[in-house]
């Protein structure tokens, strides 16, 4: 557990765990740990643990999909193009 444990408490959070990050994004710790070494998710190391600053979590909101949901989405889109794929054409004509 982090000494600085009020950083992370309060309305006006400023800054995640990358565990509480995982649970809001619904993906695993590892994941998010993956992103962290990989440079994707921007954290700051305090001793053994990172931290994910408020602002790169809306970030993360803005383009982060988890595995599972991708399919799902995929799934979808082809469902659609499927059913309306001319009707798709004709408007991408226009």
């Amino acid at each position: 557990m982090l000494k600085n444990k009020h950083i992370f408490e309060g309305e006006s959070k400023k800054y995640f765990s990358a565990p509480e990050i995982a649970k809001l994004l619904g993906v695993s710790r590892v994941a998010i740990f993956k992103k962290i070494r990989s440079g994707q998710i921007h954290a700051e190391k305090i001793g053994r643990n990172y931290i994910i600053p408020r602002e790169e979590y809306e970030t993360i909101l803005g383009v982060f999909v988890p595995d599972r949901r991708k399919k799902d989405i995929e799934d979808v889109v082809k469902r659609v193009v499927k059913k309306y794929g001319p009707a798709l054409r004709k408007l991408g004509k226009e």
